[in-house]
């Protein structure tokens, strides 16, 4: 006589314990801000002055701009090292365009965001329709954009926007230091966090990373849905080109160079997997803040340049590192039997 095998109902998804989110890694960047804040207080004078902070907002505007489709993007499995020279043929174009008689300020705002939509576009019809590596397509069009605006513009620098151009673009929210430009950086960040954590379409980005091709056989679109991540990161770079321009009062087709470096790193350092699939946006704008304020506080140090460029490296390297060290770690704790948890 068969004997029946009782059928297990499937376990409840367990509750993040305390363990669990101590060893979360978007709360050991937050730590990592929070000290690097108190240290630089108590360290290095001017850190805990409102201006340094308003500085370092300034700074990270554009950085957290373009962190926010990168790491969209990064989730599925692919990369943008184009941004910053978006971000430059950008400044070359408005600059252009004031200096042959263009004075709208909102014609020279859409005619850079559609030009960072066409910019977005190429990368995204190179990788989706040609089946190109993203990392090689970037970094040619990374060339080639820069490229682009030393033609437009050449070694000139356009400096001669409208004092209320430059100086509303920075101004600071009254009765604080924080300018107001963050509310845009606030309300797109609500936007993308949405999208990636509220919607199906977040849960396919996520689905995208871990396994292209079994995403497209649940229905899917991996390759538009990459086009159009590569379209909005265009879009957003091209806006942080129009900020660049008016905070710095002057458009130069070296604006922006090497930026690249600081998105990608806040982005990895954010917990954002480099293979895709895993990670969110609250670790990537607290990885923000974290590297503006080292930053800006190494600087008031007086650490040379190049030891700045040697931390920025370094953090970015504990950012591929890091991640996966916690989770291995997790995992080996949840693999031990419960008894030996308790031990020392």
């Amino acid at each position: 006589m068969a004997v029946e095998t009782p059928v297990r109902e499937p376990a409840a998804p367990a509750r993040p314990t305390a363990r669990g989110l101590l060893g979360s890694w978007d709360l050991l960047v937050l730590v990592a801000l929070v000290l690097v804040i108190v240290v630089g207080t108590l360290t290095v004078d001017g850190v805990g002055n409102p201006r340094f902070y308003r500085f370092v907002i300034l700074e990270a505007i554009p950085i957290a701009l373009i962190a926010l489709p990168m790491t969209l993007i990064v989730i599925t499995g692919e990369i943008d090292l184009s941004v910053a020279s978006t971000v430059g043929l950008t400044c070359s174009v408005m600059g252009q365009l004031w200096h042959s008689g263009v004075t709208s300020f909102p014609v020279l705002l859409v005619v850079s965001l559609l030009l960072g939509a066409v910019l977005g576009a190429v990368n995204g019809i190179f990788v989706t329709v040609f089946g190109l590596p993203s990392l090689a397509v970037t970094i040619g069009t990374l060339a080639l954009y820069r490229g682009l605006a030393y033609v437009v513009l050449g070694d000139r620098a356009i400096a001669d926007y409208p004092i209320a151009w430059t100086t509303n673009m920075i101004a600071p929210i009254p009765g604080t230091v924080i300018p107001w430009f963050v509310i845009v950086v606030a309300v797109l960040a609500v936007l993308f966090g949405v999208l990636l954590h509220a919607t199906p379409i977040g849960r396919g980005l996520y689905a995208i990373g871990n396994n292209a091709e079994a995403s497209a056989y649940s229905g899917i679109a991996v390759m538009r849905t990459k086009f159009w991540l590569f379209v909005a990161t265009g879009v957003v770079a091209a806006l942080a080109g129009v900020f660049w321009t008016f905070r710095f009062a002057s458009a130069r087709a070296d604006n922006a160079n090497g930026l690249e470096l600081s998105v990608v790193a806040a982005v990895l350092l954010g917990g954002v997997s480099i293979f895709g699939g895993r990670g969110g946006l609250l670790g990537v704008v607290a990885a923000v803040a974290l590297l503006g304020t080292l930053r800006n506080a190494l600087q008031l140090a007086d650490v040379p340049a190049n030891a700045l460029t040697i931390v920025t490296g370094t953090l970015l390297i504990a950012s591929v590192v890091g991640p996966n060290v916690v989770r291995m770690a997790r995992g080996r704790l949840r693999r031990r039997p419960p008894e030996e948890r308790t031990q020392p």
